[in-house]
């Protein structure tokens, strides 16, 4: 007879191979966290969409220019950002923080 925790470890296995497990909310990804990101580490080069124009730098494209392509799905976008390029510095950012920016940047997407 299979113990709680073995049928527990089987449940949660199957639903992950079957796709039916969602993120919890703590997980989700949160344009709100993606500002705050855009905020502090693109600003310096990006127009993030803020309102606040602060030096932005003519080749790095707006945040609100790249969420209206319409080209770009999430995962090329994180992607993009997460594997940085010249002249885009390395700034670390975690996982969570890239898929953030990504869910900021497409909510740019429509008009305010």
């Amino acid at each position: 007879m299979p113990t709680f925790k073995t049928a527990f470890l089987a449940a949660t296995i199957a639903t992950a191979l079957a796709g039916g497990a969602a993120p919890t909310p703590a997980f989700a990804d949160s344009a709100t966290d993606g500002k705050s990101v855009a905020v502090r580490w693109c600003a310096a080069c990006h127009d993030v969409g803020t309102g606040e124009r602060r030096t932005s730098n003519d080749l790095a494209p707006t945040f609100e220019s790249v969420a209206r392509r319409g080209d770009l799905s999430q995962s090329q976008l994180e992607a993009w950002i997460g594997n940085p390029h010249p002249p885009m510095p390395n700034l670390n950012l975690s996982r969570q923080d890239v898929s953030n920016l990504v869910a900021y940047i497409q909510s740019l997407a429509t008009p305010r």
